[in-house]
């Protein structure tokens, strides 16, 4: 009898602390995408957010469904042809390009009607239907695209694009942080609000921006504000970020590996609750 009973309790004990296998497709731009693609960063960073999410949360695993340059829009447009499986948690980690591109907003009743795919709330609509559909029970995050410096592409210079300290075509990228959380707000769905709560801002994006003085033709590290007043030329200077101006990002946009680690932070406060 005792070792029945012996025999129930290890085998209660075992299965309370037996975590649940838990899927998470991860949907995004090239932030999502550069986790299996450190390479394309120069070797800037070691692992992504959701590398370092799983390290924490074994019982998690996860697929990159991240999109190099792609839109809310872009997402939408291809959604049945980016093989989404059925998951337990998705996250939804877009926005910044669409700001760049200069997508209009659209407003909440865009979303609420399923409008198309016309505007970002519209967009948002289809992606979601489309998780919904695939499983109605799982849980799904919204995550707000980070405040963003000068960009500056490390293979290609000449790709480049000013921060988030100014508008894009009329809006700002605090406008389509307001938006996605105003979704996750109607759909009572989590949201980790990167853009006002990740501590990432302009003033720690990067360390410095490496430019020329107008002055003197003198190369001089310019910190943020002074660097937004500041020319760059891609033709004719060099990369402004060598790798002692990485901060919280490699390149004024994407994270870094301390970058990663803020945004893996709050997405586990919200994940270890699965």
């Amino acid at each position: 009898m005792k070792k029945l009973l012996f025999l129930f309790v290890v085998a209660f004990l075992a299965t309370s602390f037996t975590q649940k296998e838990i899927t998470w497709v991860a949907i995004g731009d090239s932030i999502t995408y550069l986790n299996e693609h450190p390479d394309e960063a120069g070797n800037r960073i070691t692992k992504g957010y959701m590398t370092m999410v799983v390290d924490k949360l074994p019982n998690i695993h996860y697929i990159n469904q991240g999109h190099n340059g792609w839109t809310s829009g872009g997402i939408a447009n291809e959604i049945e042809k980016l093989g989404l499986v059925k998951a337990d948690v998705y996250s939804i980690f877009l926005g910044t390009n669409d700001w760049w591109q200069g997508r209009p907003l659209g407003t909440i009743t865009d979303y609420k009607n399923n409008a198309g795919n016309n505007t970002i709330y519209g967009s948002f609509r289809i992606i979601i239907n489309k998780l919904q559909t695939l499983n109605a029970d799982a849980k799904i995050i919204l995550i707000t695209p980070m405040q963003r410096g000068d960009f500056v592409y490390l293979k290609n210079m000449k790709n480049n694009a000013w921060g988030s300290y100014k508008e894009k075509k009329g809006q700002t990228l605090a406008q389509v942080a307001d938006a996605i959380a105003s979704i996750g707000r109607y759909e009572h769905f989590p949201v980790v609000d990167l853009y006002k709560n990740s501590g990432i801002n302009l003033k720690n994006m990067v360390k410095y921006e490496r430019l020329k003085d107008p002055a003197t033709g003198q190369y001089k590290n310019y910190t943020y504000p002074a660097y937004t007043n500041i020319p760059f030329n891609p033709d004719t200077d060099e990369y402004p970020y060598p790798l002692d101006a990485v901060n919280m990002t490699y390149d004024g946009l994407h994270p870094s590996d301390k970058g990663y680690a803020a945004i893996a932070k709050m997405l586990l406060k919200v994940m270890k609750k699965y």
